[in-house]
Parts: structure tokens; C-alpha cells; sequence
């Protein structure tokens, strides 16, 4: 894939799911790759992997809700491979619960990992970024945070922010010649299993076959690590902003939000003036992506 190759990059989250994927899949391609995870025993299994490719690699342990491990993955990048050319916020954790059970802890837990990591290691690749004249920052968003996640209030809120972050960045660091996109990948990983566990308990009480992922629009973590290498290479220069669907056989990209029915007055409106403008609109809907043809 043009432009990988000796492409310097940090994944954060790298050490399953997705992450892997991409990690090991970018370095197949020739990247230079800076992975992440909490858990040493399966980081070294992304490491093992990338060794298994000839891959140039570096590691970093720990939490990128922690300022230091976030500084530490961009300084690793600079220091062993001269720079960082993009950055993948993907490192995630669910604590799915449904609004009226959810504890605070639950809710701090995953705000902490998703929106206040991304914005660690968003900072941290900036400030590198700008000293070297330019970069790619990309979030690893969700349809929860596009379109609500029942039970997922945190994680949507999570994502949702992250798409903030986005939009803000590309307001701020556009001019730094630093990009930012997002991927909201469809895939069958371990956070995803909840998915299937709930078609399949469905199809049971129904009395039919359970689905399979890919019938429900899933794809590999292997096969949508393609589109997300896609994302940072050359044929992908021109993007900025923008958020990309992904499933390996699904491909689109989101609208931004934007006004309807707008309606201007000279004079402050009152509440009568509202309702005879806006009162017989028809509410807009909410989006429900189709997952398959």
C-alpha cells in the first residue's frame, strides 16, 4: 500500500482486537509501529508477531488515561525512530450497563481510557508533530458515538467526544499541517462479542440458526485493519476531518452535522414566532446505518 512503508506510528490498544490487527498489519507493510496495551503477556504477542514480519517495532506498557504513559508513547516513537508520522487512538474498555444501573466508576473507567486517552496522546503527537512539520492523528470512533448504544451511555459519550476532539483538531492543527480522521470500524472482536451473544439469544427463542458475524455486518479485525491502513496511506492524503465506516466489504464515510430548517429574524423571537416557524417541522430522524446490503 503506498505510503506505509517506513511510515513511523503509534497504536495505542495494540494488544488485541483491532489494534493487533492494525499494528501487525501495518508493519507487515513496512511501518514502523509503536504499540500499547495494559496487559505485558499480550503485548508480547503483538511484538512476537511483528518480529515474525521484520518489523521495526517499540513497546510501551501501560494506561493511556496515565499522562506519562501517553508522553512516553510519542517520546518512544521519537526516539527510536527519529519522529511520529501518525498516531491511531484505538485503546478502549466497555462497562456496558443501561443508564438507571450505571455506576459512577463505570462511567469515569471508560471516559478515562477513550476520551481523556485520546486527548493525552492527541496532545502529545501535536506537540511532536508540530516541531517536525506535520503528521496524521486518527480516532478509532464507534456508531454508539454516532448514532446511541443502548446500554453504552459512557462509551457513546466516549466516542461522541472523540469526534468533538476531531473537529476541534482539524480547527486548530490544520495549520501545523497535521490531519485528523476517524475510522469507525465493524468489526467481531471481544468488545463486539455482546452483539452476537444477544442475535443468538434471539435466534434461540425464535427457534432458528444463530446468525453469524458477518451476517450481522461484522467483518475480521484482519480485513477491516485494511481499510484503517488505507486511512494513512498516500491515496488517503487529501482527507482531513472526515470519518470513514469500514466492516472489509462496507465502505462509507459520515456527514458532518449540520443546521435545518433555519430560519433568521430581525427582532428576538418569542415563543409564538418559534412555534409558528418551527412548531409543524417534522423532527429529524436519527441515523441507523445499515450494517449490510
Amino acid at each position: 500500500m503506498e505510503g506505509i512503508k517506513g511510515l513511523r506510528v503509534v497504536v495505542t490498544g495494540s494488544s488485541r482486537g483491532i489494534g493487533r490487527a492494525a499494528a501487525e498489519h501495518l508493519g507487515a507493510l513496512g511501518a514502523r509501529v509503536v504499540i500499547n496495551g495494559t496487559q505485558a503477556s499480550a503485548l508480547a504477542e503483538t511484538a512476537a508477531a511483528l518480529e515474525a514480519v521484520g518489523a521495526e517495532y517499540r513497546m510501551v506498557t501501560g494506561s493511556v488515561a496515565d499522562p506519562a504513559t501517553a508522553q512516553a508513547l510519542i517520546d518512544s516513537a521519537v526516539g527510536a525512530f527519529g519522529g511520529v508520522d501518525a498516531v491511531v487512538n484505538n485503546a478502549g474498555i466497555v462497562r456496558d450497563r443501561t443508564l438507571l444501573k450505571m455506576s459512577v466508576e463505570e462511567w469515569d473507567d471508560v471516559i478515562a481510557v477513550h476520551l481523556r486517552g485520546a486527548f493525552l496522546v492527541t496532545q502529545a503527537a501535536a506537540r511532536a508533530m508540530k516541531e517536525s512539520g506535520g503528521g496524521h492523528i486518527l480516532q478509532v470512533v464507534s456508531n454508539s458515538g454516532l448514532a446511541g448504544g443502548f446500554g453504552q451511555a459512557n462509551y457513546a459519550a466516549a466516542k461522541a467526544g472523540m469526534m468533538g476532539l476531531l473537529r476541534t483538531c482539524v480547527l486548530e492543527l490544520t495549520r501545523l499541517n497535521i490531519r485528523t480522521n476517524a475510522l469507525w470500524p465493524i468489526a467481531e472482536t471481544d468488545m463486539t462479542q455482546v452483539v452476537f451473544d444477544r442475535a443468538s439469544e434471539a435466534a434461540a427463542k425464535a427457534g432458528a440458526e444463530a446468525p453469524s458475524p458477518a451476517s450481522l455486518g461484522f467483518g475480521s479485525t484482519e480485513a477491516v485493519a485494511e481499510g484503517l491502513a488505507w486511512l494513512l496511506s498516500s491515496p488517503a492524503a487529501a482527507l482531513n476531518g472526515q470519518c470513514l465506516t469500514f466492516n472489509g466489504r462496507k465502505a462509507a464515510f459520515w456527514s458532518h452535522p449540520q443546521e435545518c430548517f433555519e430560519i433568521f429574524s430581525q427582532d428576538p423571537m418569542s415563543g409564538e414566532a418559534l412555534t409558528q416557524w418551527l412548531g409543524s417541522t417534522t423532527p429529524q430522524p436519527l441515523a441507523r446505518p445499515r450494517m449490510v446490503p
